[in-house]
């Protein structure tokens, strides 16, 4: 980078972190909100997510607010270990992810504290919730439709992004045997390989491609490009080093192409593509009003993805290229819906025009900003260095 792109990134990452403290309390018991105006509930998977840049910063109000977030998920923790989606309801519950999350956001904040005990019943407990999630007492977790975090698009059985979740945990607190049956369970069988089998599950490997199928489940599988499911797993080490270059190299072909058709207006990619059209199969009449094609879920791109995608390209020993999309992330989240701000950190933007779609001063945005930028400065992907 010049020096003006320098500063530009330096101005940005001061900005982040006046949003992380801006958001670091909010109406519902102090617990810290999701967005700076809207989303003012402490959602557990956004704050789980919003960990990792957190612990870079180094700024102890911040991680300070982490560990009460922590501490509360684990006080509304069921019987059974599941983690509630709203931090301070422990009523609201449902979700596929909240819980892997929070056993991985628990295992960094011990490593970057020195305190390998903290909340250890709960995470006893919450691992135990994450075993009885295999359909088949494997390794794989199955979930249902709209409980991960894309409550607007339908991932059902075995979802990559979950399981590349299930993976980091399981690598995070040594549990080195189950996370590699995890790991072969995801490659022994190949996705599109339809001969009956007595006894064998599908994994989500897909024929002649770098990238891992965004669901699959015995007969079914959903074969779009699931980014922040693919970056997981390159960072997890579901990848191998010559898997993860290869598939950097094909999102920036697949890009490059979207750009030239005209459907991709900036150098960064949607978090899924192609996009679900009305005339596809996976077509669902409620994306016509919450999930229209390259919005929301249904490919549009967002900054806390975007975060992890950096960071996975980092891993991949992509550096330099890296940095690029570093600089072109800090020039989307300068976009706001709030013309008077310098950054917006927006919820998501439309891939055709970069316009932001939904609320400024997201706390994941701004946190997954801080740790890309880590990453990119560090060469290395923080907190996950030593898996």
């Amino acid at each position: 980078m010049n020096t003006e792109e320098q500063q530009l990134v330096e101005r940005a990452k001061a900005a982040a972190l006046e949003v992380l403290l801006h958001n670091r309390r909010g109406p519902f018991r102090g617990m810290p909100r999701t967005a700076g105006w809207g989303y003012p509930e402490p959602y557990t998977r956004d704050l789980m997510i919003a960990a990792f840049g957190i612990l870079t910063t180094g700024n102890q109000k911040l991680i300070q607010s982490l560990k009460r977030v922590l501490e509360n998920a684990a006080s509304n923790q069921n019987e059974l270990g599941h983690i509630p989606s709203l931090i301070h309801d422990p009523y609201d519950r449902g979700s596929s992810d909240c819980t892997p999350l929070f056993l991985i956001a628990v295992a960094l904040y011990r490593k970057a504290v020195s305190r390998p005990d903290f909340l250890r019943t709960a995470v006893e407990r919450a691992l135990k919730w994450m075993e009885y999630r295999s359909p088949y007492c494997g390794a794989l977790v199955g979930q249902l439709p709209t409980s991960d975090w894309r409550d607007e698009q339908w991932v059902l059985g075995y979802g990559l992004y979950v399981n590349t979740l299930v993976h980091l945990y399981l690598r995070l607190y040594g549990l080195k045997e189950r996370a590699g049956l995890l790991r072969r369970e995801m490659h022994q069988f190949v996705v599109g390989d339809r001969t009956p089998k007595r006894h064998i599950h599908e994994g989500l490997v897909l024929k002649n491609r770098p990238y891992y199928a965004l669901w699959a489940y015995k007969i079914y599988s959903d074969e779009r490009f699931d980014l922040l499911g693919n970056s997981l797993a390159v960072l997890s080490g579901i990848a191998s080093p010559t898997r993860a270059r290869q598939l950097v190299s094909w999102i920036e072909a697949e890009c490059s192409a979207m750009r030239i058709a005209g459907t991709l207006a900036v150098d960064l990619p949607p978090n899924l593509f192609p996009f679900i059209r009305p005339n596809d199969p996976d077509w669902i009449p409620r994306y016509a009003t919450h999930n229209l094609p390259g919005e929301y879920h249904n490919g549009g791109i967002w900054p806390f993805v975007c975060g992890f995608h950096v960071a996975a390209i980092v891993a991949a020993g992509r550096r330099g290229l890296a940095e690029r999309k570093l600089l072109a992330l800090t020039r989307l989240v300068q976009n706001a819906a709030n013309p008077e701000l310098e950054f917006g950190f927006n919820e998501w933007y439309r891939p055709a025009d970069g316009k932001p779609g939904g609320q400024d001063w997201q706390t994941w945005s701004a946190a997954m900003y801080l740790y890309a930028a880590k990453c990119v400065d560090m060469g290395t992907p923080c907190l996950l260095e030593n898996l």
